[in-house]
Order: structure tokens, then C-alpha cells, then sequence
């Protein structure tokens, strides 16, 4: 499949200062393209999902509008396509992993123009309207051909990433938005007006100086406010880090090779980040519908005040904030109720989410046996069996899979209704992604790091 793509380094391994280099670079343009503004935009109604554009590392009306939509979109459905049986890929050659990577990229172009046209041509970026109607057209596919143009951009920065850098692009542009909004939330001495805040009637966007700023000022209120954001998004990246380090080893032996043997580990969140990207999604999608049935004057789903959730389903998914209610006074005995009903979604959606993922993505303790005994790996003091590993496995895999997301879906949950400084899917995803690659660098560039690196990440001097 002749597809252009990003040639890889000829060296087997890439030392550490290079793949740092190149990684860097890739986040100052994945960043660049976040700023650059859509020629000729006029109405940027796709701003009201503003959540669902950090998971997607997106910024709505900019050079990067689809972020890594497209991408995450293509490898969704063919790993379905994959796990099912429908499509089969054989990953253990290297002529199957090269078509179902060309196939992906194929597939993550065709996302790219076609998610580019829908967000155009069914209202979510619009030209203004006060132009004529042949030149308004025209602007629609100006716009269109803006956003494919930033979305094959990111298509190629991923790859490069993946070749040149540290993990996948995909990862790494999820974790910068959400280590950006969180830093901005913190930090930012500009208010939402962007002037500064010092001398001004406004408070300031970071939570650090509204704290200070509200001791000085003798308010205690928005003291405890600002701290209480800060303590809820720390502790719930402490939980994560925890969660995320939990897993289960399972010892492996070489069949034919006596003494030598390594451990399969099973991690204790086992469907890593996949559960919480699909209830993100299913809940951006449930908002998308109300609102537009609100529009025709059928308010199935719900209503909207403005772009806050009113009444029906939409309101009982949007968390609450119970700290808030809590330290204002405002709290009222149906926020507990509404606080219940938004864990039991998430959770339950998690879980539901994860065994789907276990079942049509190639995790199950089956496709696990079949691919260990195909690394020439056995259970040392059982019988080479595929079955045996089977039975084996599904003692582990069944449960991780129900306890890990019920587990991903309670951190998300309680960061939204503690109010932390970003949403709790984002802040999983972000913890989950930077830890592996924390787990990657310390595995694979540990000699070759600068002696004060290689000291912050656990390694002797």
C-alpha cells in the first residue's frame, strides 16, 4: 500500500537526547497549530464541547479543529473490524502488521476529509453569514480544505513521533491538552477577558493566585474555593498514579530453554484509557442530540440554559460540584442524588465499555493464550495447552477487566464532582499515558540520560 509516510531512523535505537529533540519539536507545532485561526470563520458552534476537545487534543476553529479525532476514530473501528473476526490481520508477521497499518493510515485520511466536511456542512463551523451565497460556498470549502490541511498535519506528526520520539503522537497530544488546561487553571495570571488580572475587578484564571489573592483580600470563601480545586486534583492524580501502577505478574518459562523466563504482567486497570474515551464520547454525543432535538422543539434528552444542562437526562450526566455547593452553602439534598446517578453512569458505562473492548479487541484470554504460546512462552510446571493457559488467564483477566474500569470510572467521576482543575477523564488519560511513557524511557534510556534525569526517574548514579 503506497501511502506517503515518514521515513524511520536507520539505527535501531534512537539515543534518549534524540528522541527528546524530536519529541519536543513535535509538541511546539502540535501547539503552533492550536493557535493558527481558520481563515474565514464566522460561527464556531463545536465550542460548547469544549471536554470533549481536550480528550481529542483539539482546539475548534483552529489549524488543529480535529486533533486526533480522525486517528483515535481509525484505530477504534479496525481493531474492531480485527478482534471480531470480520477483518483478520495476522500482527504476529511483519507483513500483516504492515497492512494493518497502512490500512490504518488509509483509514485515518478518510476520517480526516470526512469528519472536515460534516463539521462544515452540518453547521459546526460556518463562514459568516453576511456574505453572498457564491462566495459563502466557496468559504465553506476554504474551511474544509483548512481543517483536512491541520488534520494531515497531525496525521504525519504522529507519525513521526512514533518513529522519532517517545511513544505515539496520539498519546502525547492527549496528554499535552490536558496537561495545558490544567497548568492554565492553576497558574494562568490572566483572567477571561486575557488582561492581567493584577490591578483588575476581574480573578485571575489560575487557582494558585486566586488563593493568594482571596487571603489577601480577606475572603475566605474563595480561599477554600481555589484550595479545594487544587487538593481534589492532586489527589485524584495520586489515586491515578497508584491505580495505574497496580498489576499482576504472571510467570512465564521458554519451553525449550531451561532457567530463563520473564513475567507477563496483566495491568490492574486493564483496558487502560479505552473506557473513559468512549463514555466521554457517548456523553458529548447524548449533548449533541439534546441539543439539537431542543432545537426542533422536540426536548427529549433535555434542555440547555445557554450551554449549562437544565433539566432531563443531559442535567442528571453533568456532575455536579459538591465541594462548591458545600462551601458556598448552596448544597441541597438532590445534588447527592444527582451526584449518585452521575457515578453510577460513569461507572456502569465503564465497565460495560471495557468488557466490549475485551471482547472485540483482540484481550481476551484466548487471543492472550494464543499469543503467548506463539512467543514460545508457557506456564512453568503446566502443560504446553492452550486451553490450560485459557482457564488460567480468565482467573485474572475477567476480573481486572470489571474492577479496573469500575475503578476508571469512580476516579473520573469523583474528580468532576470534587471540581478539580480539569475533568476527571482527562486527568486518567493523562496520568495513564505519562506513566507508561514514564515506564518506556526507564525500560529503554536509562544508561544514556543526563545524571540528573536518570536519578529523577529511579535510576543510580
Amino acid at each position: 500500500m503506497n501511502l506517503p509516510e515518514v521515513k524511520g531512523p536507520l539505527q535501531k535505537h534512537l539515543p534518549f537526547k534524540e528522541k527528546l529533540k524530536w519529541t519536543g519539536i513535535i509538541l511546539v507545532l502540535f501547539f503552533l497549530l492550536g493557535l493558527a485561526p481558520l481563515y474565514g470563520l464566522g460561527v464556531n458552534a463545536l465550542q460548547q464541547f469544549e471536554q470533549l476537545s481536550i480528550i481529542l487534543g483539539a482546539t475548534f476553529g483552529s489549524l488543529a479543529t480535529l486533533g486526533i479525532g480522525p486517528l483515535v476514530t481509525a484505530s477504534i473501528v479496525l481493531q474492531l473490524l480485527n478482534g471480531s473476526g470480520i477483518m483478520k490481520f495476522d500482527l504476529t508477521t511483519s507483513e500483516g502488521k504492515k497492512r494493518f497499518q497502512g490500512l490504518q493510515k488509509l483509514l485515518g485520511i478518510f476520517f480526516i476529509f470526512f469528519e472536515g466536511a460534516i463539521y462544515v456542512f452540518l453547521g459546526g463551523l460556518l463562514p459568516a453569514q453576511t456574505l453572498d451565497p457564491a462566495t459563502y460556498r466557496a468559504m465553506e470549502f476554504l474551511l474544509v480544505g483548512q481543517i483536512v490541511l491541520g488534520g494531515l498535519m497531525i496525521l504525519f506528526m504522529d507519525d513521526v513521533t512514533s518513529k522519532w520520539g517517545f511513544g505515539s503522537g496520539i498519546s502525547l497530544f492527549i496528554a499535552a491538552g490536558v496537561s495545558q488546561e490544567i497548568i492554565i487553571k492553576a497558574f494562568s495570571p490572566l483572567t477571561t477577558s486575557g488582561i492581567f488580572a493584577f490591578g483588575s475587578s476581574q480573578p485571575p484564571i489560575g487557582k494558585v493566585w486566586v488563593f493568594f489573592m482571596s487571603l489577601m483580600s480577606r475572603n475566605p470563601t474563595g480561599a477554600a474555593l481555589a484550595l479545594a480545586a487544587i487538593i481534589a486534583t492532586a489527589v485524584v492524580f495520586a489515586l491515578s498514579v497508584y491505580a495505574q501502577s497496580m498489576k499482576v505478574q504472571i510467570p512465564l518459562s521458554f519451553g525449550r530453554i531451561r532457567g530463563h523466563g520473564i513475567r507477563w504482567p496483566l495491568h490492574f486497570i486493564y483496558t487502560s484509557n479505552i473506557p473513559v474515551i468512549l463514555v466521554a464520547a457517548l456523553m458529548a454525543n447524548i449533548q449533541l442530540w439534546a441539543r439539537l432535538l431542543q432545537n426542533w422543539g422536540h426536548p427529549i434528552l433535555g434542555t440547555f440554559t445557554g450551554n449549562t444542562p437544565a433539566s432531563g437526562l443531559v442535567a442528571w450526566i453533568n456532575p455536579p460540584n459538591l465541594v462548591e455547593g458545600i462551601i458556598t452553602g448552596s448544597f441541597a439534598g438532590i445534588d447527592m442524588a444527582h451526584a449518585f446517578v452521575y457515578i453510577l453512569f460513569m461507572v456502569i458505562g465503564a465497565i460495560i465499555f471495557s468488557i466490549f473492548w475485551v471482547q472485540t479487541a483482540g484481550m481476551d484470554a484466548r487471543s492472550q493464550a494464543k499469543q503467548i504460546l506463539a512467543s514460545g512462552l508457557q506456564i512453568p510446571g503446566f502443560r504446553r495447552d492452550e486451553r490450560i493457559l485459557e482457564h488460567i488467564l480468565n482467573r485474572y483477566i475477567w476480573p481486572l477487566t470489571i474492577m479496573g474500569a469500575a475503578l476508571v470510572g469512580l476516579l473520573a467521576s469523583t474528580a468532576d464532582l470534587l471540581g478539580a482543575l480539569s475533568r476527571g477523564t482527562g486527568i486518567l488519560l493523562a496520568v495513564m499515558i505519562i506513566y507508561r511513557m514514564y515506564e518506556d524511557i526507564a525500560k529503554q534510556h536509562m544508561m544514556d540520560m543526563h545524571p540528573a534525569l536518570r536519578k529523577m526517574m529511579g535510576g543510580s548514579e
